[in-house]
């Protein structure tokens, strides 16, 4: 190997397999916690359940989701070892297209009230 081969192998160190692992749990915990949310906003758990979790579970469904779409864009598309610049086109995208379905969530809620009066 020539020294240029060598220096770009170590400029990009790939996590252990121990780390993907723990990832990988993370990823089994989130899971559990939407599939938990979704019985509890739906009455599965118990009305109590229900009146709590009713309210927020489309958001708490979509919190979660993020968290597990970061998760898996960080580690198993390689995002973390690459370089700012590709982090950046791919994540940045992402971020206004969610701000705009955010928005456009909240403003066909506040149609729907003013409408309803």
């Amino acid at each position: 190997m020539d020294a240029q081969t060598t220096a770009h192998a170590g400029a990009h160190s790939h996590p252990s397999p121990a780390l993907y692992l723990k990832v990988a749990l993370i990823l089994f915990v989130l899971t559990a916690l939407e599939v938990a949310a979704y019985e509890a906003g739906r009455g599965g758990m118990g009305p109590g359940f229900q009146e709590i979790f009713g309210p927020i579970v489309v958001l708490l469904l979509l919190v979660l989701s993020a968290a597990k779409f970061a998760l898996v864009a960080m580690f198993y598309m390689h995002l973390k070892q690459d370089s700012k610049l590709l982090s950046n086109l791919f994540v940045w995208p992402i971020l206004l297209a969610a701000s705009v379905i955010g928005a456009l969530i909240v403003l066909l809620n506040y149609w729907r009230v003013v409408g309803a009066k």
